[in-house]
């Protein structure tokens, strides 16, 4: 066991060894989290609300510690060096962390002194971070004019100024149009190219994980339940995917579990997607099966496997984004408005 951690240590930018949180002595908000992501990667964990994923971060960027377990970036343990820690991640919380009555520019410069960068470097720091997330232009206009996107790139930028090894993000785009998004994945895959620093972030945007990060992690009532790349994780569903609207009170999946051609069967509500190795074969005989059984169907659909159906299948819920989004989005309508 021990070479194997060690081996894990020194090949990888984050590890986790059985880590547990436990608060109010009851409620266990992670459960013996084993994880190790490598250095220079793109990593997105994606959850349920409430399954653990900014508690994992929160203990990985030194803000909490565990109730039991090791957490280590680069080798170095989060609780005992938790100093030494911060000074080479870079975090960006989901709440807005910026101050909307100053510029741009003058943000960057209090979070410059407040890392201890020394006022030579400061201009060549500001520039060069304001340059790399497209902001020099708007430098020196007042934060509550600009877009929603681009306060997230100027908060980014603000957790760039250390250069950082490793950067945290709480749900970086929450909140964004499609074309906001676009635009700051866009400037982090190009400082993640340069730089080669390891990114580690939670999503609710299912979309965000599968286009950009290199690998995955499902977490779900506190327990780290897969990880893989997008394509190993859709393949582990299964062929191919029929869901079908269901108009039934007497349905049971396990009868669908007992077709031979039927690989897999993932309920959410009235929706049933059934996991076949050919959804055109396999479909003329599911139907007639479901007919045979009174049950009626009021929509038919078939598709290869997507992260939705990856994440119905190991979380048993779907991933909603659509509330949490509103939230921060008004949260931070109304930050900037003052």
């Amino acid at each position: 066991m021990a070479l194997v951690y060690d081996f894990f240590v020194w090949g990888s930018a984050i590890t986790t060894s059985n880590i547990a949180k436990v608060y109010a002595r009851t409620v266990r908000a992670l459960d013996g989290v084993d994880l190790a992501v490598a250095e220079g990667k793109i990593f997105a964990l994606l959850g349920p609300n409430g399954a653990g994923k900014t508690t994992l971060m929160r203990i990985l960027t030194t803000q909490i510690r565990p109730t039991a377990g090791e957490a280590r970036v680069f080798g170095l343990d989060v609780v005992r060096e938790g100093a030494k820690v911060r000074k080479i991640i870079g975090y960006v919380p989901q709440e807005m962390s910026v101050w909307t009555d100053l510029s741009g520019y003058e943000n960057l410069l209090i979070y410059a002194k407040i890392y201890g960068i020394p006022p030579r470097d400061r201009p060549r720091l500001l520039d060069e971070v304001l340059t790399k997330l497209g902001l020099k232009e708007a430098a020196r206009n007042l934060v509550r004019t600009y877009s929603g996107g681009m306060i997230r790139r100027l908060e980014i930028a603000s957790a760039l100024l250390i250069r950082p090894k490793v950067l945290f993000l709480d749900e970086p785009t929450i909140g964004l149009d499609p074309s906001a998004r676009k635009a700051v994945w866009t400037e982090l895959g190009k400082f993640k190219e340069g730089d080669g620093v390891t990114i580690f972030f939670n999503t609710h945007y299912m979309d965000e994980a599968d286009l950009y990060a290199e690998e995955i992690g499902i977490i779900n009532q506190g327990k780290l339940v897969i990880v893989g790349t997008a394509m190993e994780l859709k393949r582990s569903v299964g062929g191919e995917v029929i869901t079908l609207s269901l108009k039934s009170n007497a349905f049971a999946p396990e009868r669908l579990r007992s077709l031979s051609f039927v690989q897999d069967v993932i309920v959410a509500e009235e929706e049933v997607r059934v996991v076949v190795q050919d959804a055109e074969t396999s479909l003329p005989s599911l139907l007639e099966f479901l007919r045979q059984d009174g049950v009626s169907v009021t929509r038919v659909a078939m598709t290869k496997p997507t992260l939705d159906d990856v994440f119905l299948k190991y979380a048993g819920t779907r991933f909603e984004a659509g509330g949490r989004v509103s939230e921060v989005r008004q949260m931070r309508r109304m930050i900037r408005r003052g």
